[in-house]
């Protein structure tokens, strides 16, 4: 019945002109036809000494032309039957030509593209709010949907070409159709109640969507990225709130990953006044302790959260042994992150045997190996670019020209006396074949990779590199921590700091006697309560009207959210977490 309506409703739908004109002579080529049968009809019964009514001529002509041929009147002579062949033979073919076209051009035609349009709408629904909009369809934002999708944030992608909208909605995306440039798109896509719009295309596509969404509202949020950093101020002028340089952002996280240079803690977001950093230990009077016997709340008030041990996160315990190359995941205020830095900051720096530090070896020089000499230049540790492209030679100082597969190339580079190496190519098979030949010439050596696609992330890890990267997780990390309502903080790939309210079966409680960690595999990193964040008290009963700051892995979030399903309700609020380069 359903598509029996929709069938009868585009009937009447506007036809083309066209298509009327056409099928307009059609029919009058066929009632004349008709007649003119009819007429030769009459004359030639009428020689055959046979009278017949002008209504039955008619219905003789008709009857032959549409093939049905009742038989009950025939001609005797054979001109009548040579006209009767004709009749039959040319009203076949106009019936098999004027039917068919007009059912497929005024029925099946306008039903088919009622129910394309369907899948790519023209316009969201009138009650939609909180939903982002997004412009581009690529590695970044795909990874955006996906984040999108396990919280029930609601997305729209707005596609320029009927063609891609409906392979992407095959595909499982929520599509809407429109020009990029035009605001009535965005008009259509309801940007004034949008909780986010991001746009990942090329710096010219991104500064025309940017100023033309800031034209139709004032304040909804508008994130874009840039390839260039020439690019940002225009961007910034052009609207947008946050501008993301991804190549640099990538760079600069591949830097920090880099154990050895010193083991001073890095900021990558806060809630409140509480601050997430990462800090290694290489190198440090931390190794080989166990977690326990460093009191770490006790001498500098932050908490161990866990450890990223050769590219995957684990929850640190009381008799978690820290291990060289480990990488700590530290909770506290700045101050409290600034007394550690002063104890513990300087003690892991990789020095040479003379007392010089070791350089690391950054194996391509686009803008993410850029990015990352440049983080290495102001954090004063050595560094040398190796790059096949001559135009991207900077300096003989830090560039090295040449194929980083060759090993007379990485023996000039110094790859023998390097603290560690980043592979940054944009090519996943590169960077897994790089991975490989530099793991087998230094097993030794600390290799941080990047990669282009997260689903690359585990080939990475197998192929010998100690930690690595995703782009298209770091570029949606950094786009969903601008959402200006969601309490979540993505700290890297895999793991989440994220808010809640505390749920009814765990206030009165403490934390101890719950066992969050063990039975979900989450940690409580404070608490907050009138907006104030303070740190938990494993002893203490867990107050009503409060909130937790949980920090996990997206296995440990989803155990989480299933043993206590009301927390979900304050998944989302008031503050977004800031989120540092």
């Amino acid at each position: 019945m359903k598509t029996l309506g929709v069938l009868l409703s585009t009937i009447s739908a506007p036809l083309r002109r066209w298509n009327v004109r056409l099928a307009a002579w059609m029919m009058v080529a066929f009632v004349l036809l008709v007649l003119a049968y009819s007429a030769i009809f009459h004359e030639l019964m009428a020689a055959e000494g046979r009278s017949f009514t002008w209504g039955t001529s008619i219905y003789w002509t008709l009857t032959t032309m549409s093939t049905l041929g009742y038989g009950d009147i025939t001609f005797e002579s054979d001109i009548g039957r040579l006209f009767s062949m004709v009749v039959l033979i040319t009203g076949a073919a106009f019936i098999l030509v004027l039917l068919p076209f007009v059912f497929i051009q005024f029925i099946f035609t306008p039903w088919m593209d009622k129910r394309e349009s369907a899948r790519a709408p023209r316009e969201l629904d009138a009650d939609l709010r909180g939903h982002i909009v997004l412009t581009h369809h690529d590695v970044v934002t795909d990874a955006l949907i996906d984040r999108a999708k396990q919280v029930k944030q609601p997305y729209v992608l707005v596609v320029a070409e009927l063609v891609d909208a409906l392979r992407l909605h095959d595909e499982g995306y929520d599509v809407m159709l429109g020009a990029l440039d035009d605001p009535a798109t965005y008009r259509a896509a309801r940007v004034e109640h949008a909780a986010l719009v991001a746009t990942t295309s090329t710096d010219t596509a991104n500064t025309n969507i940017v100023f033309t969404v800031r034209e139709m509202s004032e304040t909804v949020p508008i994130v874009a990225t840039a390839n260039s950093s020439a690019s940002i101020d225009i961007l910034e002028l052009a609207g947008a709130d946050q501008v993301l340089h991804l190549g640099d952002l990538l760079g600069r996280a591949l830097a920090r990953r880099v154990v050895g240079g010193d083991a001073r803690t890095h900021v990558v977001g806060a809630f409140g006044a509480l601050q997430v950093a990462e800090a290694s230990v290489s190198g440090t009077e931390l190794v080989g302790h166990c977690v326990r016997d460093l009191d770490l709340r006790d001498h500098y008030g932050i908490n161990a959260l866990g450890v990223w041990r050769q590219g995957r996160f684990e929850r640190t315990r009381a008799d978690t042994e820290l291990q060289d190359r480990d990488v700590l995941i530290l909770a506290g205020t700045e101050q409290q992150l600034a007394v550690y830095d002063a104890t513990i900051g300087s003690q892991g720096e990789d020095r040479s045997g003379d007392g010089t530090r070791k350089p690391v070896l950054i194996l391509g020089g686009g803008r993410v190996g850029r990015a990352a000499g440049r983080a290495f230049e102001e954090a004063g540790v050595p560094w040398r670019i190796v790059e096949q492209l001559p135009d991207r030679i900077r300096d003989e100082e830090h560039y090295v020209l040449g194929d980083a597969a060759e090993l007379e190339v990485l023996e000039r580079a110094g790859l023998h006396d390097a603290a560690a190496v980043l592979v940054t190519t944009h090519e996943d098979d590169v960077n897994v074949y790089l991975t490989l030949y530099v793991r087998r010439l230094r097993p030794d050596v600390q290799i941080i990779a990047r990669s282009t696609l997260e689903r690359n992330v585990s080939t990475l890890h197998r192929a010998g590199a100690d930690a690595v990267l995703s782009y298209a997780s770091l570029g949606a990390t950094a786009l969903w921590n601008a959402i200006g309502d969601d309490r979540r903080l993505v700290v890297a790939e895999g793991l989440e700091v994220f808010q809640v309210r505390i749920p009814d079966r765990m206030v009165g409680h403490s934390l101890r006697d719950i066992g969050l960690g063990e039975r979900t595999g989450c940690d409580v990193l404070a608490i907050e309560r009138h907006g104030i964040v303070s740190a938990p008290d494993p002893g203490e009963p867990l107050p009503s009207e409060a909130e937790l700051v949980i920090i996990g892995d997206e296995a440990a979030e989803h155990a989480f959210l299933e043993r206590f399903p009301a927390a979900g309700q304050g998944a989302r609020g008031r503050r977004r977490a800031r989120t540092t380069g």
